[in-house]
């Protein structure tokens, strides 16, 4: 029995789009970035926070009667926003649904005894199990614990990172993953510093000590335009990808706007002017580039 806690925010079975065949994924809580297009921000941190959906509230005001900060209905607020600590007691009595906590503790064991549920899609399928976030690599230690006993299971192993992490430390980790997915937002520092928060050095450092070690890593980049989306960044990126990587494979994920309401309902900012979705035209130019210095397109979609 593993009783060691991690920080989730979700488990998302029937998943085809990170991995081989029909998978589960578990998202982590907590993340080194703050890329400013983030899909799940509730996933910033490993602390629980209460995501607010103002069209549903009625304002029956049981919330309020049972918030131990005295925090108001409106979680829109800033002013009210920000003496909220997390505790959850408004979400257990809001009949409407109107609050959600972003993050349960969950045990190895508690997770591994939802993947029973799912062995008969993952067998049937060449499926598996890929972690996610958030960022899995922020909780070192139970990832670890959770990796060892899936592997234990015999089932794949998928994993989504943003590359920003202890590579001695998680090295034992990533042995048992088979299929490694990596992004690369940026590649010139600066600009990665300026939209994600920190620069890309350790990033693309562990990128190509994988890269001369191991197959089954692919670069993922999060496609945007205006940000990340021109000629000389793919072309860069794909550059890299070239020199490192025994097996050097590419997917762009073109950028949507499926994060943008949970930004409100976080009370958190959020840039869409900044980001648009690339046309198929322009998907394709950028393929052709990528194509054009030796690196394989590939597609989990």
């Amino acid at each position: 029995m593993i009783h060691s806690k991690g920080r989730i925010l979700q488990l998302q079975n029937y998943s085809v789009n990170d991995g081989e065949g029909i998978r589960t994924i578990v998202f982590f809580a907590g993340c080194p970035l703050r890329c400013l297009w983030c899909a799940n921000p509730e996933g910033y941190t490993g602390q629980n926070q209460i995501m607010y959906l103002q069209s549903r509230c009625i304002h029956c005001g049981r919330c309020t009667r049972v918030c131990p900060v005295r925090v108001g209905m409106n979680l829109n607020d800033p002013s009210e926003r920000v003496k909220c600590n997390g505790c959850g007691q408004c979400v257990d009595v809001c009949l409407e649904k109107a609050r959600k906590n972003t993050v349960t503790e969950m045990t190895v064991d508690e997770i591994l005894n939802k993947l029973e549920t799912q062995m008969l899609f993952f067998h049937n399928s060449g499926g598996g199990v890929t972690y996610s976030g958030g960022e899995c690599t922020a909780q070192p230690e139970f990832l670890a614990d959770l990796v060892n006993q899936v592997y234990d299971m015999g089932l794949n192993q998928a994993m989504e990172t943003s590359g920003h992490f202890d590579l001695k430390r998680l090295k034992p980790t990533l042995d048992k993953i088979d299929l490694l997915f990596m992004d690369i937002k940026l590649i010139d520092s600066e600009k990665h510093a300026a939209f994600t928060g920190i620069d890309n050095r350790r990033i693309l450092n562990n990128i190509a000590a994988l890269g001369k070690e191991r197959k089954g890593i692919v670069v993922r980049v999060p496609t945007i335009m205006g940000i990340n989306g021109d000629d000389d960044n793919i072309r860069e990126t794909a550059r890299f990808v070239k020199k490192y990587l025994k097996d050097p494979c590419m997917e762009l994920l073109p950028y949507h706007r499926y994060g943008e309401d949970k930004h409100y309902q976080l009370g958190m900012p959020y840039s869409s002017d900044l980001f648009r979705t690339p046309s198929e035209e322009e998907l394709q130019h950028l393929h052709e580039i990528i194509e054009e210095e030796g690196v394989h397109i590939v597609s989990f979609k």
